[in-house]
């Protein structure tokens, strides 16, 4: 669904607070419209940026409060409480206690479906900030990188024909059996399946979707071309095989030396870490910012039903970021 009524609200929000606001754009693959808001205090370069992402996942029809915050137990309770609302409300909270710029308030669209927002940022490049804090439930936890996360489709092609005579076809469903166990050696994940039009039809075609994630100093194409290899060798003159990839997005990695770390570590009392999950971070440093992903709630706890984000990392994120703005937002290019 469109995150227009989101940003509308946020747009209203940062305009009270005395921000400038514009919007990138755009309407999806689906005809969904979507947008960006950058809203700003002292321009669009330098400072600080506090970037959160407007969307989140499916939930569970099952859970009839999801999109209704309930508080019960010293916890916030919704989908997308924790990743990342909470994080959304303390930099808008946390923007209004202080005057201090440049600072920049950056939510994004379809983060959960492959950072498709962050990416506008980067291929747009005028919001060039100085630092950057990316907000994703971290437990308060400093974050300074994370893996990266590359996805391919692999077409099995083979020849249908009638299953009481197997000579007549070449199954591609077997020889997709075969090259999983090759995957499987390579070391890459393997989450989608499909193939075959009815049980008495020797499949003529089945699909694969393979997934791996490189660390920030491995090629992103190393598992891949291991894939292509592997299906090189499984192949004969009725079973080929197509790989298309279909993401490549590298990992990343900030020193843990980085003034942003730095500032957030000695702010949190806690010590950086690296996490497993993608975010929004490797676009970041991409328009040239220092940045590290931080924010209130655990992840083990987003993407399911129950969601929440207790109240005390709330109030902490909005200390902290605070915080960061008086020190980090006087800071140009």
């Amino acid at each position: 669904r469109s995150n227009l009524p989101m940003i509308d609200a946020l747009e209203r929000h940062a305009r009270a607070l005395g921000f400038s606001t514009r919007r990138q754009a755009w309407t999806d693959p689906a005809g969904v419209p979507k947008a960006n808001l950058i809203a700003s205090r002292g321009g669009e370069t330098g400072g600080l940026a506090l970037v959160g992402h407007t969307d989140c996942v499916p939930f569970d029809r099952d859970w009839s409060g999801a999109l209704r915050a309930e508080e019960r137990e010293g916890k916030l309770f919704a989908r997308g409480a924790a990743d990342t609302k909470a994080f959304i409300a303390a930099a808008l909270e946390a923007a209004s206690r202080t005057t201090a710029g440049p600072l920049q308030l950056v939510f994004t669209a379809d983060e959960e479906v492959g950072c498709l927002g962050a990416r506008k940022l980067v291929d747009e490049g005028a919001f060039r900030p100085r630092y950057a804090i990316v907000g994703e439930p971290t437990r308060l936890i400093p974050v300074l990188g994370h893996k990266g996360y590359c996805l391919a489709e692999i077409a099995v092609h083979g020849a249908e024909g009638h299953s009481a005579f197997p000579e007549t076809g070449a199954s591609a469903i077997l020889a997709a059996g075969r090259l999983l166990g090759e995957i499987e050696r390579i070391g890459a994940h393997v989450g989608l399946i499909q193939g075959g039009k009815a049980k008495n039809i020797i499949p003529g075609l089945c699909t694969l979707t393979v997934e791996w994630r490189p660390l920030p100093s491995q090629d992103l194409r190393q598992v891949l071309r291991l894939v292509e290899d592997a299906c090189a060798r499984l192949t004969s003159d009725r079973i080929r095989f197509e790989v298309t990839p279909q993401r490549l997005d590298r990992g990343v990695l900030v020193p843990p030396d980085a003034q942003i770390v730095r500032f957030v570590q000695n702010a949190s009392r806690r010590d950086p870490e690296t996490i497993p999950f993608g975010t929004e971070l490797p676009y970041l440093t991409a328009l040239g910012a220092e940045a590290c992903v931080f924010g209130p709630g655990d992840i083990r706890v987003a993407h399911r039903t129950g969601e929440f984000v207790p109240l005390d990392e709330l109030q902490k994120a909005v200390d902290i970021l605070a915080a960061a703005i008086d020190r980090l937002a006087t800071s140009k290019l």
